[in-house]
């Protein structure tokens, strides 16, 4: 079966407001022949005739009343499909928004996030997620609006990214630590005990890797999975944790932090989304806030 051509409701709408295929053709700016062609198709497809001729005017059959209020709201809906979205209305927007975020996020800019939003927009909330791998599925899927992390090899290559800053990795002992005191070179870092932090449980990271071509190993204690549970455990015990300096600066209050004496790598964090979110103003907005959050912490 054919189907119907959806340009004819449009056609039918102006037809049945007007009850003249002169007053309508002018209206929709077509010939009067191109408009009685029109009509003639509607009434095959209908299989009514629609309007008949009263007198010297069209008068609409009892099924052309029937579909008249139907018509017109179906024509008026598509319209509004097809309109441009209207101006983001944040003080009238309610709305939940659900964010996967890497350690330590949440601890470190949660709070100025929550306020900006509540700020700007009181009827949105936000639930945020722990990031327990770099699957982009939840994105793709749409149980995830918003992510936050390093982009990995298992992000899809749909997903769109953003950086947020660059950050650097530093040690960070408890007060009265024996590092609080004197330079921390290489071999006194590497003699100290550790704790290692490892999503996934590996026994080593960059940071070894820096330190192998000096001819030295890190004593690790323990392995964590996340780096506020390093931090928690570094501020009660005589272990270091090694931790990205920006992305836990609010964790590490109280403690004393330095420079690491090796060369570790830099990295990058993100925000990442799916592309069917770029253009709608909601989603635009959120990773506005937590652009300017991020950069001002």
């Amino acid at each position: 079966m054919a189907r119907p051509d959806l340009n004819l409701l449009v056609t039918l709408d102006v037809l049945l407001a007007e009850g003249s295929v002169a007053r309508a053709a002018r209206r929709l700016r077509l010939s009067p022949s191109a408009m009685s062609r029109a009509l003639a198709r509607l009434r095959d497809t209908t299989g009514d005739p629609l309007l008949v001729r009263a007198g010297r005017g069209l008068v609409p059959t009892p099924r052309a009343l029937e579909l008249r209020e139907q018509v017109s709201r179906l024509v008026r809906d598509g319209e509004a499909v097809l309109r441009p979205a209207e101006k983001l209305d944040l003080k009238r927007l309610v709305r939940l928004f659900t964010l996967r975020t890497s350690d330590g996020f949440v601890e470190n800019f949660g709070p100025d996030l929550i306020a900006r939003v509540a700020e700007d927009a009181p009827g949105v909330r936000l639930r945020f997620l722990q990031k327990v791998d770099k699957d982009s599925t939840p994105l793709r899927d749409g149980t995830v609006d918003l992510e936050t992390g390093v982009v990995g090899t298992a992000a899809g290559p749909e997903v769109r990214t953003q950086a947020l800053f660059r950050d650097r990795f530093i040690g960070v002992v408890r007060i009265g630590h024996p590092l609080c005191r004197g330079d921390i070179t290489a071999t006194r870092y590497a003699a100290s005990k550790h704790i290692l932090v490892s999503r996934r449980g590996l026994d080593g990271g960059p940071i070894d890797e820096a330190l192998r071509p000096l001819g030295l190993e890190r004593d690790i204690v323990t392995i964590v999975g996340g780096f506020s549970t390093a931090l928690a455990l570094a501020r009660a015990t005589d272990l270091i944790a090694s931790v990205p300096e920006r992305h836990t600066g609010k964790l590490r209050a109280g403690m004393h932090s330095f420079p690491l004496p090796v060369l570790a790598p830099e990295i990058t964090v993100s925000m990442m989304w799916h592309p069917r979110l770029d253009a709608d103003p909601a989603y635009r907005w959120l990773r506005g806030c937590v652009r300017d959050v991020c950069s001002k912490s």
